[in-house]
């Protein structure tokens, strides 16, 4: 007699976004992965993230949510997502401000955000941060040196040329597609092959 096949497990990435420029890097991660059967996505989407994506995408908070699979407030501390017992692959935050930097460098959980944040560092999950900002000051530095010491990721969505991008899309998705390798999730676009 054989067993039915299992389906394969689903893994759960949380994301971020907040006010910092670049939301289109979000966006388009969540456009991605709708084509990845097994990545269950959870957005939360601050304040400042919603007005930014208006204001550089000129698209909805809506129209974003509707990219996920679920979505959850801001403000709701008391989520699923707030609780170490609630198993993700990690958590991206995409585009990261400064404030969120911060919040998170001090263990300052004041939001959901923050919150899921914290405890992905507590249960040693990874963590990247885009983190947005240039030039960088001192505070920025050492927060974000405070967080790797954490075991978080600082990830600066620097472009990279040595594929030839001919659109800002083409450089979105090879960001895109670098984060997500660090959660062992495997999408389409462009790779570094060698000289």
């Amino acid at each position: 007699m054989s067993l039915p096949e299992k389906a394969p497990p689903t893994r759960r990435l949380v994301i971020g976004i907040t006010g910092a420029t670049g939301s289109i890097y979000a966006v388009r991660m969540l456009q991605v992965l709708r084509d990845v059967p097994d990545v269950e996505t959870h957005v939360i989407i601050s304040s400042s993230g919603v007005l930014n994506i208006k204001h550089e995408l000129d698209i909805s908070r809506h129209e974003v949510q509707a990219l996920a699979d679920h979505v959850h407030s801001v403000r709701d501390v008391g989520a699923t997502l707030a609780s170490g017992a609630f198993a993700t692959a990690g958590m991206v935050i995409v585009p990261c401000s400064m404030r969120t930097l911060a919040a998170v460098a001090i263990g300052l959980s004041d939001n959901l955000i923050t919150r899921a944040a914290d405890v992905t560092l507590k249960e040693r999950r990874r963590l990247v941060m885009l983190v947005r900002e240039t030039p960088f000051n001192l505070a920025h530095l050492r927060n974000m040196t405070a967080v790797t010491e954490m075991g978080g990721i600082i990830f600066p969505p620097l472009p990279a040329f040595y594929h030839r991008p001919r659109t800002i899309e083409e450089m979105v998705d090879h960001t895109v597609k670098r984060v997500l390798e660090m959660f062992e999730i495997d999408v389409p676009g462009p790779t570094w092959e060698g000289t």
